[in-house]
């Protein structure tokens, strides 16, 4: 097998697990924050950065490799490894969403989806055999399978009919798997916000014996009570020997919620996103480091911070280049954030150890400002 898994532990009043992956680049200690690197890049910070703030693994994105350079090219380089310089482990998402979220046209059938480049406009078509092949010549560790991520609000038929799809591509995936002793590839459980229609699909992909699991269809839009809610119920379903994967999720209290509820992994552009509008996240809360309030602060932007970012520049110094348009600031924002949430999930990885999980939280979340506990 690609990957091993080994479960090290779990807090006594919560599902919070502790965990152990180990891939053919390195190890990750689990639960993990992956910093996305969509083309091939996570934006502004370069790899030794990356790896200062202690990064296991980076996300990078299928469908925008393969639209720009094209598989073809990041394989004759050796693989992603090589060609983005990066040595430690990397999951690539299998494009599906970028497919259906970039796409303003594109047409669905049981062959694969038909759809137009966003850069080019250019005809394209994406099919679960397609998707893995270009997934194996990027050869990333960890690599997805080709699903229909369905919208929020969407009707039952349609979920109905998305995640049987879902389900039928996930088996020609594994068929397609040229590299299954190199690369683990993960299964996408789909239905929407009907838990009976999430049992139906996680049921279907248990039978496929993936060597781990991914939830995909949340953070599209539903209220996140909802989306705690088909936490609770679908990962109460996936086997407990196996690393799960919450899609496309990053804010600080989403990650709480997730682990809280049993969830290994997670990835979101959330910090480099808001880094590059000026907002930074802090131990007591977010700051828009743009506001006139920080022009003559000498404060750095996280008193209990020590990255890189937070030991040699002032709040002044930052608003100074963001507002001057200097790229400097833009990096200085994304540096802090990244490095927040990653260590941020280094010390929840000690509180489940030390079994207070809940009284971190609540010590996180009352310096936030996030206020009552959900």
């Amino acid at each position: 097998m690609a990957i091993q898994f080994e479960l090290l532990g779990q807090d006594s009043r919560t599902r919070a697990r502790r965990g152990r992956l180990t891939t053919p680049h390195g190890v990750i200690e689990t639960p993990v924050f992956m910093p996305v690197g969509t083309q091939a890049t996570v934006k502004t910070l370069s790899p030794e950065e990356l790896k200062e703030m202690e990064t296991t693994i980076l996300l990078s994105n299928t469908y925008h490799l393969f639209l720009r350079p094209g598989h073809d090219i990041v394989r004759e380089a050796g693989g992603l490894h090589s060609f983005m310089n990066w040595d430690r482990s990397i999951l690539t998402d299998s494009g599906g969403f970028q497919v259906f979220s970039l796409s303003a046209l594109r047409k669905i059938t049981e062959e694969g989806v038909t759809f137009r480049s966003h850069i080019s406009g250019e005809k394209l078509f994406l099919s679960p055999e397609k998707a893995i092949e270009i997934e194996n010549a990027l050869g990333a560790d960890i690599i997805m399978a080709f699903d229909e991520c369905a919208p929020y609000p969407a009707d039952r038929d349609y979920l109905k009919q998305s995640l049987e799809r879902t389900s039928r591509w996930a088996k020609r995936c594994l068929a397609a798997h040229a590299r299954p002793h190199e690369q683990a590839l993960f299964g996408i459980v789909q239905g929407g916000v009907e838990r009976d229609l999430r049992k139906q699909s996680a049921d279907e992909l248990l039978e496929l014996d993936f060597p781990g699991y991914a939830v995909g269809g949340l953070a599209v839009g539903e209220p996140k009570p909802v989306m705690y809610e088909v936490l609770d119920y679908t990962l109460a379903w996936l086997p407990q020997g196996r690393p799960r994967y919450l899609m496309g999720v990053g804010s600080p209290d989403d990650l709480f919620e997730g682990v809280e509820r049993g969830v290994d992994m997670f990835d979101c552009v959330l910090p480099t996103r808001i880094a590059r509008n000026g907002t930074v996240m802090t131990s007591h809360g977010k700051l828009v480091i743009r506001n006139a309030l920080y022009s003559r602060d000498w404060e750095k932007l996280d008193p209990e911070c020590d990255c890189y970012t937070c030991r040699n520049y002032s709040r002044a110094y930052i608003r100074h280049l963001l507002k001057a348009d200097e790229i400097f600031g833009l990096r200085l924002t994304s540096i802090h954030n990244v490095y927040f949430l990653v260590q941020m999930m280094k010390r929840m990885r000690a509180a489940i150890e030390q079994n207070r999980f809940l009284e971190y939280k609540r010590e996180f979340y009352d310096k936030y400002g996030y206020g009552q506990l959900s």
